[in-house]
């Protein structure tokens, strides 16, 4: 994977970008773990794979 705008991985998961940040900010434990602050747009490769596990996002669906 690779890093990915909040608003790509929103579209890729068929959800709004709010709704995406709404989720984030439930799993921010876990994102501040993998180096996410709460305000960044663009997500790191690590924070991508968990956040696409976890919604079942595949590389495919990323346009």
């Amino acid at each position: 994977m690779k890093s990915r705008m909040k608003s790509e991985i929103a579209l890729a998961a068929g959800m709004s970008r709010n709704t995406l940040c709404r989720w984030i900010a439930e799993h921010q434990e876990q994102l501040t773990a993998l180096g996410v602050k709460p305000n960044q747009r663009l997500l790191p490769p690590r924070a991508v794979e968990y956040v696409c596990h976890e919604l079942g996002i595949h590389e495919e669906d990323f346009w």
